[in-house]
């Protein structure tokens, strides 16, 4: 399946850590790019994490189930049977290694690859750069690295600054280093379409397809929340599975975005210094309230957020451990201590805010409270 003649294909994450895929069809590198972001580019260094690609993945005795259909084991091997939407697929991945140097093989056809974004930044965490999950901009010449819990309102705090002229650092992850700077990647931003209502600045820079797609499933769903509601219908099974259908239509009322395209080419490629850390949460308040916060305490709750990003980890982790009880990895064990030590190096002592909003935000009224403060 790999095309004749194909080369080794190569990321390379801000110098820390690369990954390099042996074997992969187009299709293939397409999906870890994905994963991954534009940080396709070659390294002379020996891979931190290589993936390669196989017909077959050699077996070393009977495949044992863990989970019926979702990871095995057999004499030497841990497999990853599931992938993204419960697709089957066959990734070994050597859990004991994770953090250091990790060599996983996947069955071709497997799409994107389970686990890959936790096992990187684990490795990153390992190699100097912290990883948290959050948004990073500089405005007025002020770097601002706006964290939280998933869905508290990181990205809108982005797009509210990015409507006053602010430059993009990173979505999603930030990589904090040493020396006080953060560094992201310029991968593009999912908007939602309540967010493209609130900024029509930045529907105009949507393409005509993806908004007459937004229009259209906007229609479908309206539809469908209409029918589902319909005293008629909604006591029927016809009812009840057009409810289950609705979040699923709504899911696709979004589209992605370039940064360089939403920010009108205001891009901190080489990254900025880290001066103000924003703790964002969604929260049962009226308006937007911006406060004092410790960055110790920041530091605190963001141990247990990340965490929480890298769930599927931590659950192959002890299916792998129940396969391999003498096999443990001693950076995944001690992980929780050394993310506590890292981030509280990292932003105790920073000026640090809490902002709280309601949901969904007012993205102008977040930028019309944080703003003040960032001076």
């Amino acid at each position: 399946m790999t095309e004749p003649g194909a080369r080794p294909t190569d990321f390379d994450l801000h110098g820390a850590v690369g990954i390099r895929l042996v074997g992969a069809t187009a299709a293939e590198t397409k999906a870890v790019r994905r994963q991954l972001g534009p940080i396709e580019r070659p390294f002379e260094r020996e891979p931190d994490i290589e993936i390669e690609y196989v017909d077959r993945i050699p077996p070393d005795g009977p495949l044992r189930a863990i989970s019926l259909d979702d990871a095995g084991f057999d004499g030497s091997s841990f497999v990853i049977l599931r992938g993204r939407f419960k697709a089957p697929v066959r990734v070994a991945i050597p859990l004991d290694l994770v953090g250091g140097r990790c060599r996983i093989v996947a069955e071709h056809g497997v799409g994107p690859i389970p686990l890959l974004v936790p096992i990187v930044n684990v490795t990153a965490l390992e190699r100097g750069l912290l990883p948290i999950h959050a948004s990073a901009f500089t405005h007025h010449g002020r770097g601002v690295l706006a964290t939280g819990w998933a869905k508290g309102g990181k990205t809108e705090t982005l797009l509210a600054f990015a409507a006053r002229g602010a430059t993009y650092v990173g979505d999603e992850w930030i990589y904090l280093t040493d020396d006080g700077r953060m560094v992201g990647l310029p991968e593009p931003i999912r908007l939602w379409d309540w967010q493209l209502r609130q900024m029509p600045e930045f529907r105009a820079r949507v393409s005509r397809s993806q908004r007459a797609r937004l229009v259209s499933t906007r229609a479908l769903s309206e539809v469908v929340r209409g029918a589902a509601d319909a005293p008629f219908v909604r006591s029927t099974a016809g009812g009840r599975t057009l409810r289950r259908a609705r979040p699923y239509v709504d899911r696709q009322l979004d589209v992605q975005i370039a940064p360089a395209q939403l920010f009108d080419g205001r891009i901190e490629a080489d990254g900025a210094r880290l001066d103000q850390v924003v703790f964002v949460e969604s929260a049962d308040v009226t308006g937007v309230l911006v406060e004092p916060i410790a960055g110790e305490e920041v530091a605190r709750r963001m141990v247990h957020s990340i965490r929480h990003e890298w769930l599927d980890l931590w659950t192959a982790y002890l299916k792998w451990r129940y396969a391999f009880p003498d096999r443990p990895n001693p950076v995944l064990d001690g992980l929780e201590g050394t993310l506590g030590a890292r981030l509280d190096r990292a932003l105790a002592g920073r000026p640090s805010l809490s902002l709280r909003h309601p949901y969904p935000p007012d993205l102008a009224a977040i930028a019309d409270g944080l703003e003040p403060h960032l001076g």
